[in-house]
């Protein structure tokens, strides 16, 4: 599209038109790697994650063509940077109305571009749907790009294997001195600064991620497409930011950029910094590495130890540039920090273990290993194994929410866990990509994952940790839901390929106090049960009983034979159900006090039960 010559005037609100105040007030004085540590602290809070499926929505506020021959009244054709011809008209043009899936040509359609591709994360939240760098393109030069990586293509015409209609190419990669000789998409000038910025967004919001995501560790490098490097803080191989630097410096932040990162904002709730601070790319990444060898870290020393865990300090190296530090158990690197304690879990109870630490300065050349400190972990403690689902809520439309609370005698992070949802499609049973949990939660913390259209009388999703319209916090009711570390199961809530109804419909499920361990399989008597919406004292789990657990009626006998009676005001309670341990509800009764006291259980076989009268639950024993 030909650009406009005269001025174009956007109306924004003014509370879009400039950065938040105060929003970068913890960077004063920062510069490096620990500048982009701080960023990422301030970029990953209270961000709100939506679905894949609003972003095609949005794009309708954050990605139209105001800016070239369209200008500022244009309300519907959407701005591609794939395609987009700076210069004249489009060869084609689209509408939010025109996505399209596969196809065989340009033109065709468009439909959302992960320009990280999203196989490096797995398609996992939050980095599925985070609009920085899920933009609208063409779909058919989006289906040829593929997860080549974004790069300089070689001039040699026999190298060129596409030229798009913007001349936008894919070709063999030209990347100064950088090993990768495979395909590469490379975009018009006009968009390479916007790229540039994108990808290191992308490093800076999943700091403390990227080494769990697939980087270039591959054997055969000139084959590998991803340009991470598996560090946290360079996050990309170092030929590649050079580039990267590079398109920053030819191509500045355009109005266009800044108009999006406000839009973006009033979505998300974040923003890219480099489009705030172009500046503070060359401060963190265009230090000179360090050479030399840093000095081990000394006395290194055991502070604690549990059963499930141990906790390490030592003295900082005194080198220069020192930037991190490595553990390593029984000679395996398992953790790194930037701080000089650490506590390593998921430990095995009785048993031994070895650990030393090695100083990284920014040029990531390690020391030498510290001194060696042996573990024996106890056999038993009073903490928990593990984190552990504290309460579940499953209301009406949107008011969904998930609590999890940390008892396990040290911070832990959060890096390696994820929320799976179990879904059906055509009778089967599958789970789709997860939700990853981020950052760290102290001992004795209680956090709260939230719909972000979620209405509680109790609690705002400003109050919780993690706020995501992901699939995992769209459930119905029906869906086993699970907490993992790693690929390992945690805690569970409902039975995997099976409909959960009946435990987990429209219901709020509370913890009982006495519980302060996950558990792999769904125990409907570790949980009290309330009516759906039901929400008090949420972000916070108490070793205590609660007063608004109190039970208004009790049960009796238990053990019980032929009945269980009921005292209390029954007249209303409109309905009964025995649930078994294995969750699957044995017997269920309408108005079952309106003309007697007791529920008949003769024919149940002898065990634990539990009986629900409403939101009230009760465990008995049928002898």
């Amino acid at each position: 599209m030909k650009k406009l010559i005269f001025p174009i005037i956007f109306i924004y609100p003014y509370f879009l038109a400039q950065i938040p105040s105060g929003y970068y007030n913890e960077t004063i004085g920062l510069t490096g790697y620990s500048l982009k540590n701080k960023l990422h602290e301030i970029i990953s809070r209270k961000n709100i994650s939506w679905h894949y499926g609003d972003l095609t929505h949005y794009y309708n506020t954050t990605d139209l063509d105001k800016y070239y021959d369209h200008g500022a009244n244009n309300t519907s054709i959407l701005l591609d940077m794939y395609s987009e011809i700076p210069s004249g008209p489009d060869a084609y043009e689209y509408t939010n109305a025109n996505i399209i899936g596969s196809v065989s040509a340009e033109g065709q359609g468009w439909n959302r571009e992960h320009m990280m591709p999203q196989s490096t994360f797995y398609s996992n939240y939050p980095m599925y749907s985070d609009l920085f760098y899920v933009v609208p393109t063409d779909a058919r030069i989006n289906q040829l790009r593929s997860n080549y990586p974004y790069g300089i293509c070689s001039t040699a015409s026999s190298h060129i294997f596409h030229t798009f209609t913007n001349t936008s190419k894919i070709g063999k990669s030209a990347i100064p001195n950088y090993s990768y000789t495979g395909r590469v998409y490379e975009p018009i000038d006009e968009f390479k600064g916007d790229i540039a910025r994108s990808l290191l967004y992308f490093a800076v919001r999943y700091e403390g991620k990227l080494g769990t995501f697939k980087y270039n560790n591959s054997l055969n490098p000139a084959s590998d497409t991803n340009p991470l490097d598996g560090t946290e803080e360079r996050a990309y191989d170092p030929e590649y930011i050079a580039m990267l630097l590079q398109w920053h410096q030819q191509d500045p932040v355009s109005q266009k950029e800044k108009d999006r990162n406000n839009e973006v904002y009033a979505i998300q709730k974040n923003r890219n910094p480099f489009i705030d601070h172009p500046e503070w790319v060359n401060s963190i990444w265009g230090h000179i590495p360090e050479t030399n060898i840093p000095k081990s870290p000394s006395r290194l020393k055991v502070a604690q130890t549990n059963a499930y865990f141990t906790t390490l300090q030592w003295n900082k190296s005194t080198s220069p540039n020192v930037i991190g530090y490595r553990i390593y158990k029984d000679g395996v690197l398992v953790a790194s920090t930037r701080a000089t304690s650490i506590s390593i879990d998921h430990l095995t109870p009785s048993t031994s273990y070895t650990f030393t630490v090695k100083a990284y300065n920014n040029g990531y050349i390690s020391s030498s290993d510290s001194n060696t400190v042996s573990v024996m972990t106890l056999a038993s403690d009073s903490y928990s194994k593990d984190l552990f689902v504290s309460k579940y809520l499953e209301g009406m439309s949107n008011n969904k929410a998930i609590e999890i609370t940390n008892r396990t005698g040290h911070s832990v992070n959060l890096r390696d866990y994820r929320l799976a949802i179990q879904l059906t499609s055509g009778g089967n049973y599958y789970f789709p990509a997860s939700y990853e949990l981020e950052g760290t939660v102290q001992h004795n913390e209680t956090f709260v994952i939230i719909n972000p259209n979620a209405h509680f009388s109790c609690y705002t999703i400003n109050q919780a940790k993690f706020v995501t319209a992901a699939p995992q916090m769209t459930y119905s009711g029906r869906q086993y839901l699970e907490l993992k570390y790693k690929s390992a199961t945690v805690d569970a809530l409902g039975f995997p390929s099976q409909n959960n109804s009946s435990i987990l419909g429209n219901v709020s499920l509370y913890r009982k106090a006495n519980i302060n361990q996950p558990t792999s399989t769904f125990k409907s008597m570790e949980w009290d049960s309330y009516a759906n919406n039901y929400c008090q004292n949420l972000g916070t789990f108490s070793s205590e009983k609660s007063s608004f657990t109190k039970e208004v009626f009790k049960i009796y006998p238990t053990p019980a034979n032929e009945s269980i009676f009921v005292s209390g005001d029954t007249e209303n309670i409109q309905s009964a159900q025995i649930v078994d341990v294995l969750g699957k509800v044995v017997y269920t009764e309408k108005w079952p006090f309106r003309k007697k006291k007791n529920i008949f259980i003769h024919g149940l076989a002898q065990g634990k039960y539990i009986l629900k009268l409403d939101h009230h639950t009760f465990n008995f024993i049928k002898k």
